[in-house]
């Protein structure tokens, strides 16, 4: 369990830093166009694919890119090793991470609720780390590994066809919800992919929980991208936290095996809670940088 803590740890160092290089990286071509030019939004201002593929592109978007492959490693490891009620809060403590490390080497001061959020994550982290057992391992159902590159596609489908008649400012939040939902199911693809331990590439490749991880992946980068392009990053990250954290943590416990010790159940949901609702706080936070 120690090796997973450690991976969710530097999951979310990774993965807050690149966030705030992300945000800088899609904002930056979202100014309005000159008159006559090409515009980046839709009619309903839903940010196109071109606009999304250009900010993706950036310098600071792609070293963002750098760091989310080695936050990726690390949220790998540790939806492999620890209850995905534990992994996925310490993996979205990364807005923590941007809060601090803003105040620190940006001078962004932090609000009394900041302060008193971060120590909420911290504490309830501990707790979750003190309450859970092993994760679980009933995860060989044939139809448990379709369902999650099913509920992924679905996901996408209908991420897109919201944002798509939604626009305004509810996008970043319905694209970062819809986000942290497919990183969600991402972690429980990952928990249950065949072929890593032991190795077996055919062993992976004949398994649709493999594909999952990857398409849960790609598609939620790219609607939190659209939310962050939207200039509302606060509520997106808020989202995001929501559907990463309660999708995993509920499938964990409900068909996975995850498990708390003997005794501790109401404390292990009460700091659960309290681990996103401070999270949550966080990411309203100025101290968590608007690109």
């Amino acid at each position: 369990m120690i090796i997973g803590i450690v991976a969710a740890v530097v999951a979310a160092l990774a993965y807050g830093t690149a966030s705030v290089l992300q945000a800088h990286g899609a904002q930056s071509i979202t100014e309005p166009p000159p008159t006559g030019g090409v515009g980046t939004v839709t009619a309903t201002r839903t940010p196109t694919l071109r606009s999304t593929v250009t900010a993706m592109l950036t310098i600071s978007f792609l070293a963002g890119i750098g760091l989310d492959a080695i936050g990726f490693v690390g949220n790998l490891v540790a939806a492999r090793d620890l209850p995905l009620f534990l992994a996925q809060p310490i993996v979205s403590a990364n807005l923590v991470v941007t809060a601090v490390l803003a105040a620190i080497f940006l001078h962004v001061r932090l609000r009394t609720q900041d302060r008193v959020a971060i120590g909420v994550v911290v504490v309830a982290l501990i707790v979750l780390g003190i309450a859970a057992a092993d994760e679980g391992h009933g995860h060989d159902a044939t139809w448990l590994h379709w369902s999650v590159l099913l509920v992924g596609a679905a996901l996408f489908a209908g991420g897109l066809a919201l944002l798509h008649f939604a626009g305004g400012p509810r996008t970043a939040a319905i694209a970062g919800l819809f986000a942290g939902a497919l990183f969600g199911v991402m972690a429980v693809a990952v928990r249950i992919v065949h072929g890593l331990d032991p190795f077996s590439l055919t062993e992976m490749l004949t398994d649709p929980a493999a594909y999952a991880v990857v398409g849960c992946g790609i598609c939620g980068f790219y609607l939190f991208t659209v939310a962050l392009q939207t200039g509302s990053v606060n509520g997106a990250a808020a989202a995001l936290v929501v559907g990463e954290t309660v999708v995993p943590g509920a499938v964990g416990l409900a068909l996975l095996g995850d498990a708390t010790r003997a005794g501790w159940e109401p404390v292990a949901v009460i700091a659960f809670i309290a681990a996103v609702v401070g999270a949550v706080v966080v990411a309203s936070s100025p101290a968590v940088p608007q690109g």
